[in-house]
């Protein structure tokens, strides 16, 4: 056992999924204190619980997995789940997103790199949650200037044909015409803006390099992405120590691969280093402290 490790299981930890990477400061501030929960919707109602920190019995802690999976296709046929009927037009999609959430992070990124950051409009949420979960202030910079909601939850409640049961999490990827939510799985958001909207120029997802990068994708989420949070919300020294130690061999085994390759997929940028990075930006500032990720630090490497 390390001598960094911690030595009691993690029944009280901060539930902010991320903190802001731009500013240190704050990072390491916000992280001090415990977060609300991001609360939860069934069949359309609002709850302010959630049970985001629930184990299993051996400890393990499993992420909830999205339900909300459409897909924005460029002529509007069904993707590889839900249904169909949303054709990629600039202007139709919005963005429901928080700077200090990694999974919304990953989506930003991806608009900035495809170029579409007038063809997808964004909201962003403010930084602290509250009893509502993710909120937007009247005005200013964390407003929601397209629905005009208080809080998140509001958006998932004005879906125009699902009443919604699952919790209450960003990004969001909301349809202007139906009214409706499109998708609330950040993997697949990536995807679609990669492949619906166009602009060839930069391929996330080249096809000559799918096998690669999904390999990457797979062992980077499982280990890395949502390794911390394994780790972090582990409710037993055996859950944590082995969530954590995983950490720590997929990073060992990144920096390794990195020594020779100048990215994860060889000489392209692709969407497996896109989404590796928001973990990275924030894991010596938040991970390392929050959630006992403290081998080491990404500087250490």
């Amino acid at each position: 056992q390390h001598s960094t490790f911690r030595t009691e299981p993690a029944t009280e930890q901060p539930r902010d999924d991320a903190w802001r990477c731009a500013q240190a400061t704050n990072c390491i501030q916000i992280c001090s204190q415990p977060a609300k929960s991001m609360g939860r919707m069934v069949d359309g109602a609002y709850h302010a619980e959630d049970d985001v920190s629930v184990t299993a019995a051996n400890g393990e802690w499993n992420r909830t997995p999205s339900v909300m999976r459409h897909w924005i296709t460029p002529d509007g046929s069904p993707g590889p789940t839900g249904e169909g009927g949303f054709p990629a037009v600039a202007g139709r999609y919005h963005l429901f997103v928080a700077w200090n959430c990694p999974w919304a992070h990953r989506t930003l990124l991806a608009r900035r790199v495809k170029g579409l950051t007038e063809a997808v409009t964004i909201s962003v949420a403010a930084p602290a949650r509250t009893e509502e979960g993710w909120v937007f202030e009247p005005e200013g910079e964390f407003a929601d200037e397209l629905l005009h909601t208080s809080a998140l939850h509001q958006v998932y409640a004005q879906d125009s044909q699902v009443k919604y049961t699952g919790r209450v999490t960003v990004p969001v990827l909301w349809d202007k015409v139906q009214k409706r939510v499109v998708n609330n799985e950040s993997a697949d958001i990536v995807r679609m803006l990669n492949t619906a909207f166009g602009n060839h120029s930069v391929d996330l997802y080249p096809e000559p390099l799918r096998g690669l990068i999904d390999k990457w994708n797979d062992r980077i989420y499982r280990s890395v992405n949502n390794g911390v949070y394994r780790a972090g919300f582990a409710s037993t020294q055996e859950a944590y120590e082995k969530a954590a130690l995983e950490v720590f061999a997929v990073l060992d085994e990144i920096d390794d691969h990195l020594s020779e390759s100048r990215y994860l997929a060889g000489d392209t940028f692709t969407e497996a280093d896109l989404r590796l990075f928001p973990t990275l930006a924030r894991f010596d500032v938040a991970y390392h402290y929050a959630f006992k990720c403290n081998l080491k630090k990404i500087s250490d490497y």
